[in-house]
């Protein structure tokens, strides 16, 4: 019982944890809100993102984690500390790598030959040459037998074994036979995939060639996903069939039924017809975010909305990722604000074009909680 009220508390904490944004003002680390105000003034010589609703930080040499009012939840007794997922964390504790709890307990894990970061309620173990699984509860839910597992994507995985690819879920269990040259993500039991010298897509363990093609890119937001034929770019629908002819030099995926094509050396936008709707006229540009804009590169980055017309003028550098250690690598809006730099310094704008606090910073992270 008393386990489960810590969990319960654990998850009650994360889910009011307020989102607050990593920033570095005249050499020392704080937390801002998304009003633009300090939550926690800067005096950390180092300090990480929040994750989990904690964050780790730098005391005297020594690596514990604050709660988004500063207040030290786990002392500061590692020699170094990584981020929160699924209630685990990989801290440095006398030279050696372990697991701990939220409440700052070190975790006793199954046999492995490295500490690996847990994603998606799971973590890698290592045996000699081959991967398996552990869940947060410190239990193997696959034992070693792979030779290669990626990255767990909304829980699904790419593994390899013998050199051949195919897909598995957070509990080990294979979703996609391995058999294949190469594979893509898992999207809507989905996935493209290379089967000798075609590529196809496979769905309900059938492949689907997909004429022509060979390349294909993951699917992201929506049921078509770009693929190359003849060295042009078009696009695909989950069914393998060209709904746009391959006619562009370059493209990135659909958001919001638009999507980046790259015709005559300048970016635009079409719709799902293969129209130009923002005709080509940027030297780089990056999809539509769930906020409705877009990041457009003339000299420099501004956005635009869903009808091209330029709601904040090119003049910042834009970027997703400074000195944290999250792999969103959405550029732009995230939730009504975007990460920006401005001569020397970093900040966030909202999306009428006003900077937020007014302020900016030597660095700065996206917001998180």
């Amino acid at each position: 019982m008393k386990k489960l009220v810590s969990i319960l508390l654990l998850l009650v904490q994360f889910a009011n944890a307020q989102e607050l944004a990593l920033v570095r003002k005249d050499g020392k680390f704080g937390y801002i809100s998304k009003s633009g105000e300090f939550a926690i003034q800067p005096k950390y010589k180092t300090a990480k993102n929040f994750s989990e609703g904690l964050a780790a930080a730098e005391d005297n040499g020594k690596w514990g984690f604050i709660n988004p009012k500063g207040e030290w939840i786990i002392p500061a007794t590692f020699d170094d500390a990584k981020y929160f997922d699924s209630g685990i964390c990989v801290v440095s504790k006398s030279k050696k790598w372990v697991y701990i709890n939220a409440k700052g307990e070190v975790l006793v894990s199954p046999e492995t030959e490295k500490v690996f970061d847990f994603e998606d309620g799971v973590a890698f173990i290592r045996q000699g040459d081959k991967v398996g699984l552990i869940n947060n509860k410190m239990e193997v839910v696959l034992e070693p037998k792979f030779d290669v597992i990626k990255s767990f994507e909304n829980g699904y995985a790419r593994v390899a074994s013998n050199k051949l690819w195919g897909i598995i879920d957070s509990s080990g269990k294979v979703v996609v036979e391995i058999k294949y040259e190469e594979i893509g993500n898992y999207y809507k039991n989905t996935t493209w995939a290379k089967l000798g010298e075609d590529f196809g897509l496979v769905t309900k363990g059938n492949f689907i060639t997909v004429d022509g093609a060979d390349k294909i890119w993951d699917f992201k937001d929506q049921d078509v996903t770009y693929a190359r034929k003849n060295d042009k770019i078009g696009f695909i629908n989950l069914e393998g069939k060209w709904i746009i002819e391959p006619k562009f030099d370059k493209a990135k995926v659909f958001v919001k039924n638009l999507a980046p094509a790259y015709s005559g050396g300048k970016w635009g936008f079409i719709n799902l017809k293969g129209e130009f709707v923002v005709e080509p006229k940027y030297n780089d540009v990056e999809i539509f975010s769930k906020d409705g804009l877009a990041p457009v590169k003339e000299s420099k980055w501004g956005f635009i909305n869903e009808s091209g017309v330029v709601v904040i003028p090119t003049q910042y550098e834009i970027s997703s990722i400074g000195f944290s250690m999250f792999s969103n690598d959405d550029k732009g809006f995230i939730n009504g604000l975007a990460r920006v730099k401005s001569g020397k310094g970093w900040g966030f704008i909202k999306q009428d074009g006003q900077v937020l606090g007014d302020q900016w910073f030597d660095n700065a992270e996206p917001f998180q909680k």
